[in-house]
């Protein structure tokens, strides 16, 4: 597979030293974040045609660079395929290639049901998969034919082609989904954390990312004022400042191996929609950056709690100061949890999720 015959050629924006473009090129780069443009919107019912992300490269390449040192490899404008498994099969090899040469690649437009192609591509490097999503409506139709935004997320969790063994929904928003699917995820022991749980205090997500292999943000959860943001927009939702905080969180994720952002509405040509979806990537990278930083070698603090007379162990990493919940020696038996979550403890509230 040639990856240029992949892409339509882009022009790169001039840029000052201190911004963003200086650690962009346009080749794919070893040990870097490759960026997949998609212009496949069909599992949304939309159409296939190229879009010009031009606008947004202007708004992304032009931010600062701070002091990342990750470079970061622009792939282009991938050209949709004749039919949408074609645009499927295509991501699954470009996310296979990437990780082959520890890339991590983030796609950028395009309908929810690519976050299956990412699976895909992800699942030819590990058995099985720790998958979070950002997402106010939970869909677990079984229809049958091509992929859609609708039937993606059940036939991920429900198809032993891809173990799926961890998944976590974030975001959803009561009045648009159904009892019994909120129900049924919790009845398989997924996490579902509605809006609500999260708005005012975004750092109680964290522990959901630490371990995610992927995560994909649709731009339905963020709430939508005059222009749509996304293609289903929601006057309720994620607001700027939180998404943004959350993308941070994303890319701190200990194992994250990609990243989708999609049903983006391009059709809004509104620039502060731009704006706000280039900030979004913005902070994904720099999270990614900080992890990268993190030392392998590990220590942590032990605190113990007594619930009822029973004696529960809380661990915190020395070095970035986050927790876990469990008392085995080896952390990875140990749940990711929160600092909010050791205060409870300590009187007498046990997070159902730790239970």
């Amino acid at each position: 597979m040639n990856i240029e015959d992949l892409f339509a050629p882009f022009e790169k924006p001039k840029v000052k030293d201190w911004q963003m473009g200086n650690l962009v090129s346009p080749e794919m780069l070893k040990d870097s974040i490759a960026l997949i443009f998609c212009s496949d919107d069909r599992g949304a019912n939309g159409k296939p045609e190229a879009k010009d992300f031009s606008l947004f490269r202007e708004v992304f390449y032009k931010l600062s660079k701070s002091d990342f040192e990750i470079p970061v490899s622009d792939l282009g404008d991938l050209i949709s395929g004749k039919n949408n498994e074609d645009t499927h099969y295509v991501i699954k090899e470009l996310v296979h290639k990437c990780l082959q040469d520890n890339i991590l690649p983030i796609i950028i437009g395009g309908s929810l049901d690519l976050s299956y192609a990412l699976a895909e591509g992800i699942s030819l490097h590990k058995k099985s998969i720790q998958y979070t999503q950002i997402n106010p409506f939970i869909d677990l139709e079984n229809e049958g034919g091509r992929l859609s935004e609708k039937n993606y997320l059940y036939r991920l969790l429900s198809e032993d082609k891809i173990s799926i063994s961890k998944y976590n929904h974030i975001g959803y928003q009561t009045h648009l989904v159904s009892r019994a699917a909120i129900k049924l995820l919790k009845e398989v022991d997924f996490n579902a954390m509605r809006l609500g749980e999260i708005m005012g205090d975004v750092t109680s997500v964290e522990p959901f990312f630490r371990r995610s292999d992927l995560t994909t943000v649709s731009c339905d959860a963020v709430e939508s004022f005059g222009i749509p943001f996304s293609f289903n927009p929601n006057v309720n939702g994620l607001n700027n400042r939180e998404i943004c905080a959350i993308m941070k969180e994303v890319g701190m994720g200990e194992r994250l191996s990609g990243v989708g952002i999609f049903n983006f509405n391009y059709y809004s040509c509104n620039k502060l929609n731009i704006q706000l979806l280039a900030q979004m990537l913005w902070y994904l990278v720099e999270g990614i950056n900080i992890q990268r930083l993190h030392p392998k070698e590990r220590n942590y603090e032990t605190f113990f709690v007594m619930i009822n007379d029973t004696e529960y162990c809380f661990k915190r990493d020395s070095f970035s100061g986050l927790w876990y919940f469990g008392n085995s020696e080896n952390i990875e038996q140990c749940i990711p949890c929160t600092e909010n979550d050791y205060h409870l403890a300590k009187k007498g509230i046990l997070n159902i999720r730790l239970q």
